[in-house]
């Protein structure tokens, strides 16, 4: 058991085998500034494109301050592997050395590290971690299976296709069915990475070979012209939402440089200017599709609000943005839990979900 007068020994992993890799340095910035220096004791564990983790120095990020050049500084860092002895530790490779630690906060978006696949070596690894297990974490990056089971729980989701890399696609098929403008998006992955509006056939035959870039399996999902809503959901099995806020892009749609190169790309307006009665309908939505998805810590779900107050639920993110014009940090500020606040929680429902899972029989009798 951990001693309570000691500080809390947390790792914070970032980076990543993803295209959102460098959004995730952003977020880990934000957060290890953030976390309050006299209760924690932080390491920093980068994880390079190609995969390989590093115990980082104080000078973990190069460049921080441009999200353009932002990159993970590997000089003077130490390569380390988890070690899967339900210690808690990460082994420094080349020596005996290790680090302990109380509880990991993977600030990591995309595949290889918001999918489950992290999760699960830290469940392997015996120490409690901030956000989705490995199920709800699986079943958020996968926009495919998500929307399925939002369709199962009754949830308003818009009308989707999906095609794997092997398919036949068909354009005038698809536009019979979706009508034009139409999205086209990698199945797996986040930040608007590949993600394409389509207008004519000439803009689908571009949009297949972006999305295809980054997943095998791809979404085609039905253009809904309306507001783009948000709310955040904080909480293991009692969450709670916050106030929503609205997204007005500046670009074509909330794309990957409206969120996070071009700080004018988009106006967060929050709270939204909602009724009461649609507030509240929204926040109870983004606690159902929380639930649906068996998600746990934290989750961003984005809305789309039509002209007519219909409601439909674009997606999930288990790891959402942390930057410093990120909705999610920004969504629990505005209802009245601060940034460090935040990361409190996180990390205490981390350590709560922990404690309670360890008490399960691992043998039978």
């Amino acid at each position: 058991m951990r001693d309570k007068k000691r500080k809390i020994k947390v790792g914070i992993i970032f980076g990543g085998k993803s295209a959102e890799h460098e959004v995730s340095l952003q977020s880990a910035k934000n957060i290890i500034e953030a976390l309050d220096k006299e209760k924690y004791e932080i390491t920093t564990i980068g994880i390079d494109k190609i995969g390989n983790w590093y115990r980082g120095n104080s000078n973990f990020i190069l460049n921080a301050s441009d999200p353009k050049l932002i990159k993970l500084n590997k000089e003077d860092s130490v390569s380390v592997v988890p070690s899967v002895n339900n210690s808690g530790q990460l082994i420094s490779l080349g020596s005996k050395r290790s680090s302990s630690m109380d509880v990991v906060f993977p600030v990591l978006h995309g595949p290889f590290g918001e999918d489950g696949t992290v999760q699960g070596l830290l469940k392997l690894t015996g120490i409690p971690f901030v956000g989705a297990s490995v199920l709800g974490s699986a079943i958020g990056m996968d926009k495919d299976v998500m929307k399925r089971l939002f369709q199962h729980a009754k949830l308003p989701t818009a009308k989707f296709l999906v095609f794997e890399y092997s398919d036949e696609v068909n354009f005038k098929k698809i536009k019979r069915e979706l009508g034009t403008p139409f999205f086209v998006k990698p199945a797996n992955l986040g930040s608007s990475v590949g993600v394409s509006k389509v207008k004519n056939e000439k803009d689908f035959q571009e949009a297949l070979q972006e999305a295809f870039r980054y997943d095998s399996k791809i979404l085609v999902e039905k253009y809904i012209r309306g507001k783009e809503v948000e709310c955040s959901v904080l909480g293991n099995k009692n969450p709670i939402a916050s106030i929503p806020g609205e997204v007005l892009s500046k670009h074509e749609f909330y794309s990957y440089e409206a969120k996070y190169i071009d700080e004018n790309g988009a106006i967060l307006e929050i709270p939204a200017k909602l009724s009461r009665a649609k507030i509240k309908q929204i926040q109870w939505l983004a606690i159902q599709a929380f639930k649906a998805l068996c998600l746990e810590g934290m989750a961003r779900v984005d809305f789309f609000l039509t002209i007519d107050g219909k409601i439909y639920i674009n997606e999930a993110n288990t790891i959402p943005g942390f930057t410093k014009i990120s909705m999610y940090p920004k969504l629990w500020e505005a209802s009245g839990i601060s940034y460090s606040k935040l990361i409190d929680t996180l990390i205490e429902l981390a350590i709560e979900r922990f404690d309670r899972e360890s008490k399960l029989k691992t043998k039978y009798q």
